[in-house]
């Protein structure tokens, strides 16, 4: 489960440093130009990153299922051979994905070079397009449609089945442990169907500064968001969490007294 964790967390730091950076020096230095390369090489690392991230969440849908529904054999099931598989095919389909999909949106001819958005966006990018969407783009788009929706069965799939086997547990504390143990990841997800259907609104926005807000929300929130989901329950993080509040605490009373 850690292992998946941190290829998580990996994912979502991919993300963010693909974006962030760039668009902070741009604000920065009020010059917001990017080279041909450069709008190549966040296309590909964004959709590198976020197809990974997906996978992996579909991974853990599935180590949550052997985790509740098979616990004796997970051991047997989710080896550290087992998951470092499954990462490794997630990885290399990603590639993959990120390949086609970038070679289909910068194989179209662009009637203009000025994208209104604070990184190269692919539905952005298509609108700049001379020729709309290409076969190629075509194609692909309806595989990844594809692809996201099986996962997205696979994801519901296996919490139906795990929340009828915690519906069999006979007492209330045992099925409020096992469904503890599927908040973060459940979270996730849900906030990822959200960042979808931000995306679908985006394509009805008629405002440039709406479809700007809705593209950070989707792209910069959940990534920032994982960590902070996946911590909260660590016992750990919250008494250095508490203690960090009583430290600010008191600071500010010994300022309202020498002052």
């Amino acid at each position: 489960m850690y292992y998946l964790l941190f290829n998580l967390a990996m994912s979502d730091i991919g993300s963010i440093s693909v974006m962030v950076p760039k668009a902070m020096a741009m604000s920065l230095k009020n010059d917001r130009s990017i080279t041909y390369a450069g709008c190549v090489a966040q296309v590909f690392f964004f959709v590198f990153f976020s197809a990974s991230g997906y996978s992996v969440l579909t991974i853990m849908a599935h180590d949550r299922y052997v985790a509740i529904c098979h616990p004796l054999h997970y051991e047997r099931i989710m080896h550290k051979g087992a998951c470092l598989q499954m990462v490794a095919i997630g990885l290399i389909a990603s590639l993959i994905y990120a390949t086609l999909h970038t070679c289909g949106t910068f194989g179209n001819t662009f009637c203009s070079n000025i994208v209104n958005q604070f990184f190269c966006e692919i539905p952005q990018l298509i609108k700049l397009s001379c020729s709309g969407f290409s076969i190629m783009e075509t194609g692909v788009l309806i595989l990844s449609f594809s692809i996201a929706l099986g996962c997205l069965i696979f994801i519901i799939r296996s919490y139906v089945q795990i929340f009828v086997v915690v519906l069999r547990i006979p007492s209330s504390q045992g099925q409020k442990k096992a469904l503890s143990t599927c908040v973060p990841h459940l979270t996730v997800v849900i906030m990822l169907i959200a960042s979808g259907v931000l995306v679908h609104a985006r394509f009805t926005a008629d405002s440039s500064n709406l479809d700007i807000v809705l593209s950070m929300v989707y792209t910069i929130i959940p990534p920032m968001s994982n960590p902070f989901i996946y911590s909260v329950r660590n016992k750990e993080v919250k008494t250095a969490l508490r203690n960090l509040l009583h430290v600010a605490i008191s600071y500010k009373n010994i300022l309202k007294v020498v002052l």
